[in-house]
């Protein structure tokens, strides 16, 4: 689930094991929601072998601009591209956050997702140090760490989507959870990554592999000067802009979601 590869046969154990966690953690919510829609029971396993049955359609959503279609993947393996969260556009941004986009430069947003709870003191200090060395306005997204900072150059904010937020942004600095690398990737924006655990080193690194990002910061080893040196390359070097530009360009021609309906019409003909 990291960054390092264990080879062929290695990444396939891994990736067995991880699905074989994933169904521990999720198998009785699925039952009910089988229950719930009046079908039949099904085991986790009994679902494996039944999507490993040849035609059976497996559809990933991520996108092939941050990973390239695997060539040794069975053909019923289709990579759909990523699945965006709806968010009404007519409502607009929080007039606060609106106003401080419009008040100067585009600033760069800061935030942690559902990590690093109890770490909010420390992170907020690490960031608006960082930013205000880098000559950089700030947004905060407070999340399960509780970020925290204000002054004229920084604004924190609570739950806002991604989608109608980060094309007003310079960068994010993020912990590399696929969803947010995907929004910056979509937004055409360079991204600072800071992974803390599961798959956030694997996709800190796919951001750093195609440009659009400097090299992974670990949580463990974030300080205020890495930070500032990472900010500083990802907003001046215009080799991260260009790659994150070149991802959102490709991004924008898969369709996902048409993709995942074709598949359904498909199997209910």
């Amino acid at each position: 689930m990291g960054a390092r590869s264990l080879g062929r046969f290695g990444n396939r154990a891994a990736g067995r094991f991880a699905l074989r966690m994933t169904d521990r953690v999720y198998e009785p919510a699925v039952a009910r929601l089988r229950e719930r829609l009046q079908l039949p029971t099904l085991t986790a396993t009994r679902m494996r072998r039944r999507q490993d049955r040849p035609g059976w359609p497996v559809l990933h959503g991520f996108s092939t601009a941050l990973v390239p279609r695997p060539s040794d993947w069975k053909a019923h393996l289709a990579v759909t591209g990523s699945w965006w969260p709806y968010f009404d556009a007519g409502r607009g941004l929080p007039a606060e956050l609106e106003n401080f986009l419009a008040a100067g430069p585009p600033p760069v947003l800061v935030g942690f997702g559902s990590m690093a709870a109890g770490h909010g003191e420390r992170l907020s200090e690490i960031a608006v140090h960082a930013l205000r060395r880098a000559g950089l306005r700030g947004v905060l997204q407070s999340g399960s760490a509780g970020l925290v900072a204000d002054g004229d150059d920084i604004l924190t904010i609570g739950d806002v989507p991604h989608g109608p937020l980060f094309p007003w942004l310079a960068a994010v600095v993020h912990h590399a959870g696929a969803g947010t690398t995907a929004a910056a990737a979509r937004a055409g924006i360079p991204s600072v990554t800071v992974p803390i655990a599961a798959d956030q080193p694997f996709w800190a690194a796919r951001l750093a592999a195609i440009g659009a990002a400097p090299a992974p910061i670990p949580f463990r080893s974030l300080t205020a000067d890495r930070l500032t040196n990472a900010l500083l390359t990802a907003v001046r070097e215009p080799s991260h802009a260009k790659a994150a530009t070149a991802a959102a360009l490709h991004m924008s021609t898969e369709d996902a979601a048409g993709s995942v309906v074709t598949a359904i019409r498909r199997l209910a003909r």
